[in-house]
């Protein structure tokens, strides 16, 4: 075979993330904090930090939250890192407490994008966050990280800005916003920082510090992975890069049953006379690595900022275009023109390998908030303090949830005995801990350790769904290493029951019976949530998820193997209400089938559109980035105004006489009125009950005087966008009647909006490691969160 000459290597080659020589200022050790005020400061001996994070959060030193996470990774480099938490970005004043970084801000919005921490699906601004103590409301203020890096530059100009957090990195390219309902610039554009580093962040910060230390020009480092950069247009072809215009090839044709993770790949024929289907090219294996090569030093050039602004079916294509390149092994870089300039995207950042991840989560965090907050509350800490984070990344590429667009598909796993050792210092280090873990988890609860069998076919695989429209016949789906680790889990001395409180994918989990049968019997707290958020082929086909069989299987599993073990437990199914390809039909029949099932749904979600989401392509777009994208592509069928909206999430609270005035009307419209009636077969019935109050009306014997429609108040029945009033396990409602529930002992209590807060449409979650990621919240009818009947519209005592 002829030598093949292969051009220099376009980005930096990875190094451990613990090989780098310390720092000099290593000498200072770790901080029991790390400072937030010169007086700290002075106390550690420091004159100035080396790095300072700026972060929308309160500062809570726990891995979970993504400040506390990379300031002792970077603590750990030997660098002197200081924290500005939710400073008040009125003025620049507040950027200046620390002094001016020798090396960098880095600037993060916190562990939520800002506009779904601030607002509802609905566009009405939250009542509490809950990242800041108390969960006051107000401190952060819209597009933080945007606003902090702006002030980072007012403050000390010259001052080197990186930006980061999954705020930047969903809005790393041109991408729409909802709540101004325009396409908006990349967020670097905006705020005009120095680097942009997107996903999960350590190798490429870690790397960007220590060069800095070094003297390198923060202008001189563009081959990191995992950042993005501004440039001046056309800058690249000077250094050698090929420039292919993604409008002119969409080389995978469309997401569908065939199983092969090569489809954009020319076919390799080792005897080139081989008879082949019309159409495919042949290639010499000399070949192979030749193009590989080329490949890395290809840049695909998206539409223009301008011009998806301006056409919705060039805004689908860029979607498109775009997410095809997200896998780490085979990804090109990306540019897209923003006026005279181009925002340059690098390929994304390397999984962290378990012995990297483990030492990450070694680091000696306090695990409590600073301790200038004194006894305030922070809803988010509240919710994660006896929970750990054993995976990071999720392979099922739900089209709603941008987890896999911030943290990749490749699953990264911590060891076991990692994950021991943090359960045991829950147990000896965290005041109030009763012996009960919260969750073992992640993105999902049961992906741990899953993973391509073939590491060349998950380098060159360019599907976007592990797991749609089946399970990949590539993917290991062995749970006996998650099986044993929960075993070990609750074996440990102290450890009374260890729950399971993160998503399941149950089209996983039918496939691994031994693993339901763990789950139901020892790790369940009367409840498990689970997520087919919808029953019908239009909208679930939109979404990327199994079809409703899948979760039929895991009820049948779930409910035997709850009876095996003597324990009455349900399952809370969750729902999305208007998403992008959902017509009216189809939450006819999701509400037909809610009724048939005995499920009376409490606190529902709208679809929320977020940034780079596939579904928010499908909602501005009306296009289906799923296949390639045309001007005749038939529409996405997407519902927009805010009275279809609330219609669509009244369906799924069919049950809420608030709701049956309009769904009559819309029944009649659509020529169901066939459902109207008294009888088992109906949905609705013809009269509201007697004596019953609309909300708002004047007088009030509705919902058992308590002043308010069951649902929060909402005409819809939407209540406020979801989230549970704190101290409560939810509401069933029967009737016209209210039964507040208590929370079971063994139930992990969420912080109130948490569930509103991390919706179904963009499933954020701190630091990757626990959350309420909700759509809706279900009670069997005539049962409440005790598991006592309900007769009459009261507990059975």
């Amino acid at each position: 075979m002829p030598a093949i000459v292969l051009p220099p290597a376009p980005f930096s080659a990875p190094k451990g993330l613990f090989s780098w020589r310390p720092y000099w200022a290593k000498r200072f050790g770790p901080a029991p904090f790390l400072p937030m005020s010169r007086a700290e400061m002075d106390n550690l001996g420091w004159d100035s930090c080396d790095i300072i994070l700026v972060t929308g959060d309160a500062y809570v030193d726990h891995p979970s939250f993504g400040m506390a996470l990379i300031g002792r990774l970077l603590e750990a480099q030997g660098f002197r890192v200081g924290i500005i938490s939710q400073p008040d970005w009125r003025s620049a004043a507040a950027f200046r407490t620390l002094g001016k970084p020798n090396l960098y801000f880095g600037v993060t919005a916190g562990n939520m994008d800002s506009m779904v921490n601030r607002y509802t699906a609905d566009r009405k601004l939250r009542s509490d966050d809950a990242y800041t103590p108390d969960a006051q409301a107000g401190l952060r203020p819209d597009h933080s990280a945007t606003v902090y890096a702006q002030r980072c530059r007012e403050a000390y100009p010259g001052s080197v800005v990186v930006m980061g957090s999954i705020e930047a990195s969903l809005r790393r390219i041109a991408h729409y916003d909802y709540w101004s309902d325009t396409v908006r610039r990349s967020a670097l554009a905006d705020a005009k920082a120095d680097l942009l580093v997107y996903g999960n962040a350590e190798r490429a910060l870690v790397e960007l510090s220590h060069r800095l230390a070094l003297g390198e020009s923060i202008e001189t480092i563009r081959d990191l992975r995992g950042t993005a950069y501004l440039a001046s247009r056309g800058a690249h072809l000077e250094r050698g890069w090929v420039e292919l215009d993604s409008t002119d090839f969409d080389l995978p044709r469309r997401i569908d049953p065939i199983q092969s993770p090569y489809e954009d790949l020319t076919p390799v024929a080792v005897d080139p006379q081989a008879r082949v289907a019309r159409g495919v090219a042949l290639q010499r294996m000399e070949r192979v690595a030749q193009r590989r090569a080329e490949r890395a030093h290809t840049v695909v050039r998206l539409p223009s900022y301008e011009a998806v602004r301006e056409d919705r079916v060039l805004y689908a294509h860029a979607s498109r275009s775009f997410h095809l390149e997200s896998n780490p092994g085979n990804a090109r870089a990306i540019v897209q023109a923003h006026g005279e300039r181009d925002v340059w995207l690098n390929p994304p950042p390397l999984p962290l390998t378990t012995p990297e991840l483990d030492a990450v989560y070694a680091l000696p965090f306090q695990r409590q908030p600073h301790p200038s907050y004194g006894k305030a509350r922070i809803p988010a800490y509240e919710m994660i303090r006896f929970s750990v984070s054993i995976m990071r990344g999720c392979f099922g590429g739900c089209t709603f949830c941008s987890i896999t667009e911030h943290e990749g598909r490749i699953i990264q796993s911590r060891s076991e005995e990692s994950i021991l050792r943090e359960v045991e210092e829950i147990r000896d280090r965290t005041p109030g801990f009763t012996g009960i873990i919260s969750d073992l988890g992640g993105p999902s609860a049961n992906m741990y350790r899953l993973g391509c069998r073939d590491p060349e076919v998950e380098r060159s695989c360019r599907r976007l769904s592990c797991l749609y429209p089946g399970v990949c016949e590539n993917l290991d789906t062995n749970h006996a290493p998650l099986i044993n680790l929960y075993r070990k889990a609750r074996s440990l001395p102290g450890i009374k029951k260890v729950l399971i409180g993160s998503g399941l994918r149950y089209d996983l989990a039918v496939r691994a019976p031994d693993y339901v049968r763990e789950l139901t019997t020892h790790h369940v707290g009367g409840y498990l949530k689970i997520a087919p958020e919808h029953t019908e082929s239009g909208p679930l086909s939109a979404m990327m998820k199994p079809g409703i069989g899948d979760y039929e299987k895991f009820k049948e599993l779930f409910e035997r193997f709850s009876r095996a073990a003597g324990k009455e437990q349900y399952l809370i199914p969750y729902f999305i209400a208007a998403h992008p390809g959902t017509s009216l039909d189809d939450m006819v029949n999701l509400a037909l089938w809610l009724k048939r099932s005995g499920f009376r749904l409490d606190q529902v979600q709208t679809f929320l559109p977020t940034p780079m989401a596939l579904a928010t392509t499908m909602y501005h777009s009306q296009r289906n980035p799923l296949r390639p994208v045309r001007r005749d592509s038939l529409p996405v069928e997407s519902e927009r105004t805010g009275r279809g909206r609330r219609l669509h999430k009244a369906f799924l609270r069919y049950h809420d006489p608030a709701n049956w005035p309009v769904l009559r009307e819309a029944l009649k419209k659509i020529g169901r009125a066939d459902l109207i009636g008294p009888g088992k077969r109906h949905l609705i019935p013809a009269h509201q009950p007697a004596g019953f109050v609309m909300p708002g009306a004047s007088g009030g014997a509705h919902a058992a005087t308590r002043g308010k429609a069951p649902g929060g108040g909402a005409a819809y029945g939407g209540g406020n966008g979801g989230g549970r009033t704190r101290g409560e396990a939810g509401r069933i409602v029967r009737g016209a009647q209210t039964v507040r529930a208590p929370l079971s002992k063994d139930t992990a209590r969420a912080p109130a909006g948490a569930a509103s807060t991390a919706s179904a449409a963009q499933r954020q979650r701190p630091a990757a490691a626990t959350g309420a990621a909700s759509a809706a919240r279900a009670t069997p009818a005539g049962k409440r969160a005790g598991g006592a009947p309900v007769r009459g519209g009261k507990p059975r005592r």
